[in-house]
């Protein structure tokens, strides 16, 4: 399920994130010799899944738009929901123009919920770089939303 959530952050399409999930876990089952330990089992799968999905992206199959099926569950509070569903849009928004490496270890972090020393591993960084560039993702985040409103 953690594989999925990191891919569908990325992807922003259901059924291109159920595929390329599937396509890691068998490519990591297949290719099981390359992995050495070096990272958890996790951290390999999520380097699987993004080089996946960047295959994806390369392959002109960049629909990011929701599916007109896609519902908010109702909790009763539906202005709660508006304001979630309008900060949650602005949130993706800003993340989309985001730099990288920024852009990524936020959405490592925050949607893949992975450990500084997992988002280290990926980008082959120390624990301290993670913690530093999510810290100033952060920033550029907070201070991009208060530009926004």
């Amino acid at each position: 399920m953690k594989v999925y959530s990191y891919v569908i952050n990325i992807v922003k399409n259901q059924s291109a994130a159920e595929e390329i999930t599937q396509n890691t876990f068998v490519k990591a089952m297949t290719s099981k010799s390359k992995f050495q330990g070096d990272a958890s089992e996790y951290t390999y799968l999520c380097a699987i899944a993004k080089n996946l999905s960047f295959d994806y992206f390369r392959e002109g199959q960049k629909s990011v738009a929701l599916s007109d099926d896609e519902t908010i569950v109702a909790d009763g509070n539906a202005l709660e929901e508006m304001l979630t569903k309008e900060t949650t849009l602005k949130i993706h928004m800003i993340l989309h123009e985001m730099e990288e490496p920024y852009k990524e270890v936020f959405e490592l972090r925050v949607f893949g919920e992975l450990s500084f020393a997992e988002i280290a591993m990926i980008f082959k960084r120390t624990e301290s770089w993670a913690r530093v560039t999510y810290h100033r993702a952060r920033l550029k985040m907070k201070e991009r939303l208060d530009l926004n409103e």
